[in-house]
């Protein structure tokens, strides 16, 4: 059951919580400005609430984060809705849509929730923590990470017996299982949409072994696995628990490779490798990290004095590409590759192997729009009109870009361009008083 209801105006809707979203956010609420930020996620913050560190400067990216999704929270101009999606906007003339919002059940009322954790620790279910990326499990009745904003408990209705061990044990009884969908109509001058990407399916390649061999991780999972708020006390190979050893990492994976459909280069894989490289050096002195790569590019500021500091620290690269991977009795794994500067094929083993998974669209966006067309460029990202005036403006008037959505770039780009969102629709809501 669906119960609808509408709610007042907004100056500007958001679409997506991550960095580029609340950046853009903040910006137009600190102008004064009524915004409507929608995340479909449990907690605002995206992907880059999960990271490790950031490069080329190691900044702990909790550090970062956590501060400004806290601000985003209690920002007096902020409303916050997260378990939510937009169905479809429609413009009904300038400076005026009209957006349709789906909120879903969280099962918890999020005022009264404590983060107390009791419901996790009775709750008999276990499922696979998908912001782990699966490498550990979580309960059914479950805070999503100990970092989350808003930091409450959901109740993951599709996994729950409803055995009523959370409610019992619920001191503030915020646990409500009568909780329905929401539909909101809600009145907006302008939309920016901050949808982000979606990282390639190791899958479509199996070649590589992904899901097929344990130890054969993706780029976010070892990201996990080095984080502060890690699920293991140090660098794990699922198979047996042991400590690695031998790391290989494989670079552009789902990037650069027009037969899975994604000719470009994702700019941001080169980079986060070496900066996992590093840190894999510190947290594990006495292992050996190599690097398959095509090309190394290191293009921003800074990107090639790291990539000399990862070889001056022992990472060794090997420039060649990377034919197929396969797996020994004991868990170690074989990779066959294409030696470049020697011109010949050759194998190596290791015991642990990362695939530095690249970026593609998010087409989520290109759904919402029913009365105007919502161009793409060649890639399928949103297509910039003029990326070198105005990168933040699409194909539909008083409807803006930021960060990702527009096209691969690395953390500093995506706030920079989130600027960009703001101040192109702050402009327009003056424009249209």
């Amino acid at each position: 059951m669906i119960s609808k209801q509408k709610i007042t105006s907004f100056d500007a809707l958001i679409i997506g919580g991550g960095i580029a979203g609340g950046e853009a956010a903040l910006n137009i609420a600190n102008t004064g400005y009524k915004v409507l930020l929608i995340e479909k996620d449990l907690s605002i913050g995206g992907k880059m609430i999960l990271l490790s560190k950031v490069f080329p400067t190691l900044d702990c990216a909790a550090c970062i984060t956590t501060p400004k999704v806290s601000e985003i929270s209690r920002h007096p101009n902020i409303t916050l809705f997260t378990s939510c999606e937009v169905s479809k906007i429609n413009k009904i003339d300038e400076n005026n849509f009209e957006a349709t919002i789906i909120k879903k059940p969280r099962y918890v009322v999020i005022e009264d929730c404590t983060a107390c954790q009791l419901c996790e620790q009775a709750c008999p279910v276990s499922v696979p923590d998908e912001y782990q990326f699966n490498l550990v499990g979580r309960k059914a009745a479950f805070i999503p990470f100990s970092i989350a904003s808003p930091k409450a408990a959901a109740i993951d209705i599709e996994n729950c017996i409803l055995c009523g061990a959370c409610e019992k044990v619920c001191p503030t009884n915020c646990i409500d299982f009568t909780q329905d969908t929401e539909e909101y109509q809600v009145h907006i001058n302008t939309v920016i949409l901050a949808t982000g990407f979606k990282l390639f399916d190791p899958l479509l390649m199996p070649r590589y072994g992904y899901g097929l061999y344990k130890n054969v991780i993706t780029s976010m999972q070892m990201e996990r696995e080095l984080a502060p708020t890690r699920p293991f006390n140090t660098i794990l190979r699922p198979s047996d628990g042991k400590v690695p050893d031998k790391i290989a990492y494989v670079l552009c994976t789902g990037s650069r490779d027009a037969s899975i459909g994604n000719p470009i280069c994702s700019q941001i894989c080169c980079m986060y490798s070496i900066k996992q490289s590093q840190l894999l050096m510190g947290a594990l002195p006495m292992a050996d990290v190599t690097i398959y790569y095509i090309n190394i590019r290191s293009f921003g500021k800074g990107f090639e004095e790291f990539y000399q500091q990862a070889k001056g620290m022992g990472v060794n690269f090997v420039k060649g590409k990377i034919g197929k991977i396969s797996e020994k009795e004991n868990g170690n794994l074989i990779l066959r590759y294409e030696d470049i500067n020697e011109n010949r094929v050759k194998e190596a083993e290791h015991d642990m192997v990362v695939l530095s998974v690249g970026v593609l669209p998010n087409q989520d966006a290109t759904k919402l729009f029913k009365t105007d067309e919502l161009k793409l460029d060649p890639y399928k990202f949103i297509h910039q009109v003029d990326s070198l005036l105005s990168p933040a403006k699409t194909s539909i008037d008083g409807v803006f870009v930021a960060g990702t959505a527009s096209g691969p770039m690395d953390i500093p780009d995506s706030i920079l361009f989130a600027g960009s969102a703001s101040s192109e629709a702050i402009s327009y809501l003056i424009q249209h008083k």
